[in-house]
């Protein structure tokens, strides 16, 4: 398999989840436009997709890890430094859904859900910051990348998703933290929320990603990851801190949280006061948008 287009020629990128879905799609992206990979997962799906990855042609190192584990996430980077000697892009990928309604779920079901999708984003980051900050501090310039996975359940929230929700709302805060502390090492931090057919996705909207007869796949995971190889890439250096949402051929920027226009008495408020001051502040504010699966 020679590049496509040599886009991220020669960078060495990690794809956290990628033995199935979204992930497998980023890794083959990134082998295809010339970066070196390491392919992540649990179970045996990393050496799985190195093993397609090498047979058409690219350069993959399968890595088989738990990346909410903090000595396993440290493991990862080593092994993308130990093969390639450098890192350049971390895509953390990896999540699991426990969907449940909030009166039902376990507290397993919301441990695992934040363990996997929140602490398995920053555990990478962490371990892959520190080599950038070091590399910075010793005089070299990373010119370095993560994308984060959040999800439109994160931005407006999911019936039926509150753990999920809340892991994907962490991931977006966190991408704009870690976006603010990395800029001076270099590093720029972005974060997606995609829509397309995965294992996860196809079990709870088989209709909505069944694959259509000779039309465009909107649905193929593989269109979300030409913004997550650019994201990667050299060029994408001047954009960080933001949350894109992809499905199909569109791609936009999702804007969080903002302040409006405060009512200021400029005393200590009565409660009696604040039912006409609430009314005027939410005649003024945009409505917002509806959670997805309300009625």
């Amino acid at each position: 398999m020679s590049a496509v287009s040599g886009f991220v020629q020669g960078r060495v990128a990690i794809v956290t989840g990628a033995g199935q879905g979204l992930g497998r799609a980023h890794a083959h992206a990134y082998a295809q436009h010339g970066a070196h990979v390491v392919v992540n997962d649990v179970g045996d799906g990393a050496e799985r997709v190195a093993r397609e990855i090498a047979a058409a042609g690219g350069s993959a190192l399968a890595h088989a890890a738990d990346v909410a584990d903090w000595r396993a996430a440290g493991g990862l980077v080593d092994a993308a430094l130990a093969r390639f000697g450098r890192l350049d892009v971390l895509v953390n990928n990896a999540g699991i859904v426990r969907d449940r309604m909030l009166v039902s779920m376990s507290e397993q079901e919301w441990d695992a859900v934040l363990r996997v999708n929140l602490k398995g984003h920053f555990l990478p980051l962490r371990h892959a910051a520190a080599h950038w900050r070091a590399v910075a501090k010793a005089g070299g310039e990373p010119r370095a990348r993560v994308i984060n996975t959040s999800s439109g359940a994160g931005l407006l929230g999911a019936v039926g998703q509150g753990n999920y929700a809340a892991a994907k709302a962490g991931v977006a805060a966190l991408t704009q933290v870690a976006a603010a502390e990395l800029r001076r090492y270099g590093v720029a931090v972005n974060a997606i929320a995609p829509s397309a057919r995965t294992p996860m996705t196809e079990a709870v909207f088989a209709e909505q990603m069944r694959r259509p007869a000779g039309a465009f796949d909107a649905m193929d995971p593989a269109n979300v990851s030409a913004l997550v190889v650019w994201l990667g890439s050299v060029e994408a250096g001047a954009v960080s801190g933001r949350v894109f949402e992809v499905e199909g051929s569109k791609v936009s920027v999702a804007d969080g949280w903002r302040y409006t226009q405060p009512a200021d008495k400029g005393a200590r408020w009565e409660p009696a006061e604040l039912g006409a001051v609430v009314a005027g502040l939410l005649a003024r504010a945009p409505a917002p948008a509806p959670v997805y699966g309300a009625a």
